[in-house]
């Protein structure tokens, strides 16, 4: 039996955008395990913002107990983020991690996909701020 792979859940104000970002991180895993990746995006109606309860939804989703890796695009996502750790609201092992949100996303799925530890995963996604395209 394998280890477990770290989670990584992908807040968004936007369905669409959190979607998206999953699918083209888990599709870049080369082959890797089957990351357990989730997004969580947009408000409680479906429209923008953010929704307490699908990142609470999302996090426990993807825990397998080895940590849950949660990235957050904008202001109010991580304000929601930090409020429901401070409650005790996610899966035990779940951080917010500062990342860049594609690049972040990116890095943190495939990093988690070779069997990473949520400090690695973490890590690698932290280090996607120095990813520079020129």
């Amino acid at each position: 039996m394998t280890a477990p792979l770290v989670g990584v859940v992908l807040v968004s104000h936007s369905a669409q955008v959190a979607s998206a970002v999953a699918d083209l991180a888990a599709g870049l895993t080369g082959g890797g395990g089957d990351v357990p990746v989730a997004p969580a995006g947009g408000g409680p109606d479906g429209g923008l913002g953010t929704s307490s309860d699908l990142i609470v939804a999302a996090a426990r989703a993807v825990d397998r107990g080895a940590g849950v890796a949660v990235l957050a695009d904008l202001g109010s996502a991580v304000l929601t983020v930090k409020a429901l750790l401070a409650d005790d609201e996610l899966p035990s092992g779940a951080r917010l991690v500062d990342a860049p949100f594609l690049e972040g996303a990116v890095a943190a799925v495939v990093t988690a996909s070779s069997g990473a530890d949520l400090d690695a995963v973490a890590a690698a996604a932290a280090d996607a701020y120095t990813y520079r395209k020129t």
